[in-house]
Formats: structure tokens, sequence, C-alpha cells
């Protein structure tokens, strides 16, 4: 099977779902972020404030493509489909899946959350302007939409195994 990539706004999801995907279907799950933060042994918060988001999106390109793209469950950035390259790599070698969440639902989840470089300052202002600007990008991007507001991990799992029944 085609790697299944996981796209969505920080909060949808992905990481938690990807996990949960990634049992379900019995695969192995990589996370861009982490891969990262593994090979730069510095937190993607610390990348952006040492190196820009020009040089962490420089290093989501290069991870994203040395992730297997078979048998895999990938989850990926926030930004990581703002890049035509990337939305490109993962059209042709996976089974695209974008993790819809209401605004509302990502600031719910994401009131509490520190760790984001990008919502620096006004969250609220950030997350609706980012929102706004990302959302025809992830929908362009997608094979499959997936709701993700106010559900369970179980039924948004059954949800992604009913689209790559699809497949």
């Amino acid at each position: 099977m085609k790697a299944i990539y996981l796209t969505g706004f920080m909060g949808a999801g992905k990481t938690t779902i990807g996990k949960a995907l990634g049992e379900y279907l019995e695969m192995p799950v990589f996370d861009t972020d982490e891969e990262i933060e593994v090979k730069e042994t510095l937190t993607i918060s610390e990348i952006f404030e040492q190196q820009g988001e020009e040089f962490f999106r420089a290093l989501e390109t290069r991870i994203l493509g040395e992730l297997p793209v078979k048998d895999a469950v990938i989850t990926t950035g926030g930004g990581i489909v703002c890049r035509g390259g990337n939305r490109q790599f993962i059209k042709e070698h996976g089974i695209v899946i974008f993790l819809f969440a209401s605004k509302e639902e990502i600031v719910k989840r994401l009131e509490l959350d520190e760790t984001r470089p990008l919502l620096k300052g006004d969250k609220l202002e950030k997350i609706a302007v980012l929102y706004n600007e990302r959302l025809p990008i992830y929908k362009q991007a997608a094979d499959f939409t997936v709701d993700t507001t106010g559900k369970e991990i179980g039924e948004v799992v059954k949800e992604i195994v009913s689209c790559l029944k699809l497949q």
C-alpha cells in the first residue's frame, strides 16, 4: 500500500490519529516534526528561534523525501503542504488524508499550547490568519477529507479506513 499522509492544521489531530491509525493498520508511523527534532537534536521551537522558518521548511522537505513511501503512516507538520513540491511529492507517493477541524475547535485544542512557534503573540489572530490561508491548500492537496471536530479517535480512524477502502 502507498504511504498514508495525514495533513491538516496544527491541533487537527494528525499525531494522535496517526498513532491510532498505524496501530489499527499494523503499520509504522513517522511524524515529520519528530523526525526533524531527532535529526537536529533541537525542538521545533528552537529551530525556528535559531535558524528561522525557511530553514525549518527546508528540513521538512528533506525529511519528507527520506521517509518510506509504502506501508507507512506519515503525520506531517501543519505547514508542509504550503510548499508546492511537498504537495506534489505526497500526491505522487501516497494517499493524502486532510484532517479537518473547525477553527473554533482548533482554538479550543491549542488554547493552552505554548509550543507552536507560529502562534507566538496574539494566538487567536494568528490562528485565524494561518487557518484561512492554509485551508484551501489542504483541500487541494487531499485525496480525502475527514472532519475531526468533536469526534473520538476511534471514530476518525474508522472514517479514514473507509476512505482507504475506496482506493
